[in-house]
């Protein structure tokens, strides 16, 4: 398999355990992964991205633009900023439910993300979900990350098997939180499979 993918969003969201468990996967399955993270300010909300490339011809973890298969996006605005790195036929899966940057809370300039879901239709094939509504089951937002890896999964545009993934969240999440993790990954892959 060659695949490379984008995980983007802001700092606390569970982009970089996303990218680990993805990459985790991936090995399991056999394939070879570069992968890294670049993080600006991620504990006070700043912009995290993390590159995974899987496949025998990688040789660098940076995905170079125009290049990613997926774009797995936590936030609009960084969907849109990420948006350089997805290749024309590529899919990017969008939460619409927006986080407001410092610099935005700062000028109270009503940023909710809906006109950057709007540039994203117009350019990529896009599935939207929002984290509020497919999180309120499980009372909080930090399963996210897992749902999303449910979503890329079950789309079938991640690659790798429901029973890898599974696997690898359950060798990543503290053992108290393996249950709800599952089934925050299976609700996610009901999305995914439409």
């Amino acid at each position: 398999m060659n695949k490379d993918i984008l995980i983007c969003g802001v700092g606390g969201q569970g982009t970089v355990l996303a990218s680990k468990i993805i990459a985790a996967a991936a090995m399991d399955e056999g394939n070879s992964v570069h992968s890294a993270e670049t993080i600006s300010m991620a504990q006070r909300g700043g912009s995290v991205t993390s590159h995974v490339r899987i496949g025998e011809n990688v040789f660098s973890p940076l995905i170079p633009f125009g290049s990613a298969d997926l774009l797995l996006a936590f936030e609009p605005a960084e969907a849109v900023r990420s948006l350089k790195y997805l290749k024309p036929e590529g899919t990017a899966v969008v939460n619409t439910s927006a986080t407001m940057p410092v610099t935005e809370s700062l000028r109270a300039s009503g940023y909710d993300g809906k006109n950057m879901a709007e540039y994203l239709k117009t350019k990529c094939a896009c599935i939207f979900v929002n984290s509020d509504e497919v999180c309120a089951p499980f009372g909080s937002n930090k399963f996210f990350n897992i749902i999303l890896l449910g979503i890329a999964v079950g789309s079938g545009k991640l690659g790798i098997s429901e029973e890898t993934m599974l696997k690898q969240i359950a060798q990543r999440v503290p053992p108290r939180f393996v249950e709800v993790n599952r089934q925050a990954f299976e609700a996610g892959l009901k999305i995914g499979k439409g």
